[in-house]
């Protein structure tokens, strides 16, 4: 019998430093903390940040600061004192190497040493035969050396036949067909460890009995069940929570809702407002309760009551909890959250940076600064104005949805400082054939509502990404609805 259920919990959250704070992170450090507060059991940080291409400066202190604000205190991990912590990846790679070293000799894993063009190729010939995408088992069998001089990776060496089971404890058994796994890279060839083999070393070292995560990693458990099997050790229980949806049932995404955490503190949610309204998503008081406290939740907690359907992230759910909650809210504590959480003296000092050669009068602060304030601005009044030389309305929208998608794409850009974000814009103007004067003044309308104001791309750094790109989608809308009323 499993030793597991006989101990305390010790549960984990793992985010990567790739970007802003994702709600999805709130979503799942919520249930992990709520978990092992239940039963006493230890609640973990680690910040997998091997993946050094996409890290972004400033992401972890970020993630910090958003599991502060809505009081997810974590046992161990960044910033705790003691023996255990810090948990960074990065700072592990001697341990998952000889790690590497255990699979490779017991023949677990093997060196694949294919190139890139090589596994394009592959890819294509697949695509075009209409087959399973995936590793060939090229070097399955060749014995690569690691000295050789080549490039290589290290691959998990799924077994050719049979089936894993995951015993998911929200879903019960699922079975996976080892034709359907690929043999998975566990270290690339930079040295660094991939997620699943990091994933789960750690899990094992720092002594984690039940992890509980995202359904999107449920395809993935069956080579971690492999890799546990492969180093003769017992695995946690998994379970696997619903994917945040939107309200059309679609995958929350930056593309349709803004997704940082971040925003929604910027925006004045109150964070015990936010954690109530998430925890309803996949967690049932029972009697149709849907407001209850963090602590409320902890000493109700029971796996019975978790649903692991995809529950939908509705933001006018969200709006009319905050509404309550800041009616109940006394004068004195309203304006104190006023003063620490929309005054913030840090934002604030952005703002009169911007405003300082721009105002004539003390008075003249407040509406030349407003549209930093809120979420959507009105475009009605300067639609009728706005001017583009040779280009149409329905372009002008087109060419903003492209601007939203391609951000992501471009590093300097997705840390949204003003020198990255100008840089894009310039390079993106140039590769689509957009005259600067015009995109600018599109991006600029679109972020503030507004043809004048502070410099443009101080003042996207200072709205920050999630306004900014929220403020554009509904821009874009508003452009072509323009467009069709002035037909």
């Amino acid at each position: 019998m499993s030793t597991l259920g006989r101990m305390p919990p010790v549960v984990r959250i793992a985010p990567s430093p790739t970007g802003d704070p994702h709600v999805g992170t709130a979503y799942i450090a919520l249930f992990n903390y709520a978990f092992a507060r239940r039963h006493g059991g230890r609640f973990v940080l680690r910040i997998e940040d091997t993946d050094q291409e996409r890290a972004t400066p400033g992401s972890e202190e970020a993630i910090l600061a958003s599991l502060r604000w809505l009081g997810l205190g974590w046992d161990e991990g960044p910033d705790v004192g003691g023996a255990h912590g810090p948990y960074r990846q990065s700072e592990r790679l001697e341990i998952y190497r000889e790690h590497i070293d255990m699979l490779l000799a017991s023949g677990h894993a093997y060196v694949c040493t294919c190139t890139r063009e090589r596994l394009d190729a592959l890819r294509q010939q697949q695509m075009k035969d209409k087959v399973r995408l995936g590793y060939d088992g090229h070097c399955r069998d060749l014995q690569r050396a690691r000295d050789s001089g080549e490039p290589y990776v290290v691959r998990l060496r799924v077994p050719a036949e049979g089936k894993t089971v995951v015993h998911d404890q929200l879903r019960g058994p699922v079975e996976f067909d080892h034709a359907q796994i690929d043999d998975q890279v566990l270290l690339k060839s930079d040295g660094f460890p991939t997620y699943h083999l990091a994933n789960v070393v750690d899990d094992h070292l720092m002594g984690v009995t039940h992890v509980i995560r995202g359904e999107e990693w449920l395809t993935s458990t069956p080579k971690h069940v492999l890799l546990y099997q492969a180093f003769g050790w017992e695995p946690p229980q998994w379970h696997h929570l619903g994917l945040l949806r939107n309200v059309d049932k679609s995958k929350l995404s930056k593309r349709k809702n803004p997704v940082s955490i971040t925003h929604y503190r910027e925006q004045g949610y109150l964070p015990q407002t936010f954690l109530n309204f998430l925890a309803t998503l996949g967690f049932s008081m029972g009697e149709d309760r849907e407001r209850f406290s963090l602590q409320e939740m902890i000493d109700a907690f029971e796996w019975s009551k978790v649903s692991p359907g995809g529950p939908v992230f509705d933001v006018r759910k969200l709006e009319a909890f905050n509404a309550d909650d800041i009616r109940a809210l006394s004068e004195a504590q309203l304006h104190e959250r006023i003063v620490a959480d929309v005054l913030d003296p840090e934002r604030i000092r952005g703002m009169i940076r911007l405003a300082h050669e721009r105002i004539v009068r003390l008075d003249d602060f407040i509406p030349y600064v407003s549209f930093f304030f809120g979420g959507s601005v009105d475009y009605a009044p300067v639609l009728p104005k706005l001017k583009l030389k040779k280009r149409t309305f329905a372009e002008a929208a087109k060419i903003i949805k492209v601007f939203i998608e391609e951000i992501e794409k471009d590093p300097q850009a997705r840390a949204f400082g003003p020198e990255g974000l100008e840089a894009f814009a310039r390079a993106f103007g140039e590769r689509h054939e957009w005259k600067p004067r015009n995109l600018f003044t599109l991006l600029r309308v679109g972020a503030t509502g507004r043809s004048a104001a502070p410099p443009l791309f101080d003042t996207l750094a200072l709205l920050g990404k999630d306004r900014v790109r929220m403020r554009l989608r509904e821009f874009a809308a508003a452009l072509l609805a323009h467009a069709e009323v002035s037909k």
